[in-house]
């Protein structure tokens, strides 16, 4: 298999996104209690242009928690992390498994450090515990 056939180009190994973690922990953190701060104003950040929506929720300016968030967004996205719930603090990095599967490995605010991870399809609710990377399926 090649690159080119794989979603992502930046790939972790599990202590990668284990040390990677360990330095971005508090911006996942502080994601989530920016989104709590602009859900609590009815501001939807989905309707800014980074989240794929037109502008301002009809205001001037955007709220400076909402320049924060998607400063920390874009900082996360270009080391190759993914963002997959704003409300949770949910982030997938994603992994090549021995077998060249592409997987990510999950993490979710609040756990001690990534003990799951879960096939691209399945997502979230198909998490499944780390000591499962390694055998094929």
């Amino acid at each position: 298999m090649n690159m080119a056939d794989y979603l992502h180009e930046k790939h972790f190994t599990l202590d990668q996104a284990r040390r990677m973690l360990s330095g971005i922990s508090h911006l996942v953190e502080e994601l989530v209690a920016l989104k709590k701060k602009l859900d609590a104003r009815g501001y939807d950040i989905y309707r800014h242009q980074y989240f794929g929506g037109s502008g301002p929720n009809g205001e001037r300016f955007f709220p400076p928690e909402l320049e924060r968030l998607v400063k920390i967004a874009k900082n996360l996205d270009k080391k190759g992390i993914i963002i997959k719930g704003l409300d949770e603090g949910l982030i997938d990095f994603p992994h090549i498994r021995s077998n060249d599967e592409e997987v990510y490995l999950c993490w979710k605010l609040g756990e001690p450090t990534i003990v799951f991870w879960h096939t691209i399809p399945d997502g979230f609710a198909g998490r499944r515990p780390i000591e499962e990377l390694s055998t094929h399926s």
